[in-house]
């Protein structure tokens, strides 16, 4: 499938800041199931470069600009082709050991509850068939978690979201990767596009999945929040040990102490 992403990031900044450096983990993965056509990434006034890999494989770019800085307008435009595989991570090169994933981070420490979670779906599974074990956790998380938009926000953790029992994708990842590690699974946040109105209409939808190492398979995307693994209709930005680590853009700035922000997603399928 061919994909185009139109994804507007705006910045405002009350009073003008004097600095601003942002890292951008905006540029879609390469492996197996994705192919870049085209992609760009800008910023009226801003200077992009110092583009590299990291260890998780995932290409990040910094943005800078001097004040005073009213606003930032980051625009990232482009075209993927995405093939489904179902879920399995091939062909992507990276550095990092799978074990970095095993650590915990504080929003996705585990709770008594989160640990009987993942108890219950390891005594009904067996030891030698961890690609059922882990999709029975991904549908575990699914049960215990509601999606109900705008029912958390950013630092929400997991133990505060299976308390609630509801949340947003990043929940529903973030549940799944602590559970995991608590299982001895390496797991980690990813984040990325998806495409979600099968009727090809266009949809405002950036989107978060976890993804467990399982032996001889590798990296497995599991997304709890749509029951199923990333397929054609998902693309993949990057990876982190949680949503902070995976998030597009990060960044600081000096001045401007009041900051506000306005995000634009829209995914649709090409007519090409």
């Amino acid at each position: 499938m061919r994909l185009t992403v139109e994804h507007r990031t705006h910045y405002r900044f009350s009073p003008s800041a004097r600095y601003v450096v942002q890292s951008l983990k905006l540029t879609p993965s390469l492996f197996d199931g994705q192919k870049i056509i085209r992609w760009s990434i800008k910023a009226e006034g801003c200077v992009i470069n110092s583009e590299f890999v990291d260890g998780n494989g995932d290409t990040i770019s910094t943005l800078t600009a001097t004040g005073p800085v009213d606003s930032v307008d980051v625009v990232v435009s482009g075209e993927v082709e995405t093939t489904d595989t179902t879920g399995m991570l091939r062909g992507h090169k990276e550095r990092a050991f799978p074990t970095v994933f095993l650590r915990s981070t504080p929003v996705t420490k585990s709770s008594a509850a989160i640990r009987k979670l993942a108890a219950k779906v390891e005594k009904k599974t067996s030891p030698d068939n961890l690609l059922e074990r882990a999709h029975a956790l991904s549908a575990a998380v699914s049960d215990a978690v509601a999606y109900v938009p705008g029912s958390t926000h950013v630092h929400t953790t997991a133990a505060d979201a299976l308390a609630d029992g509801q949340g947003v994708c990043q929940d529903h990842a973030h549940v799944m990767i602590s559970a995991a590690r608590h299982l001895g699974i390496p797991a980690r946040y990813v984040s990325g596009y998806l495409f979600a109105d099968q009727d090809g209409k266009s949809h405002e939808a950036s989107h978060a999945w976890a993804e467990l190492h399982l032996p001889e398979l590798g990296w497995v995307g599991f997304d709890p929040a749509n029951r199923c693994c990333p397929t054609d209709y998902y693309i993949r930005l990057g990876s982190g040990l949680d949503a902070q680590g995976a998030t597009p853009i990060r960044g600081v700035h000096t001045g401007g102490a009041n900051e506000d922000l306005d995000v634009t997603v829209i995914v649709a399928q090409s007519q090409q």
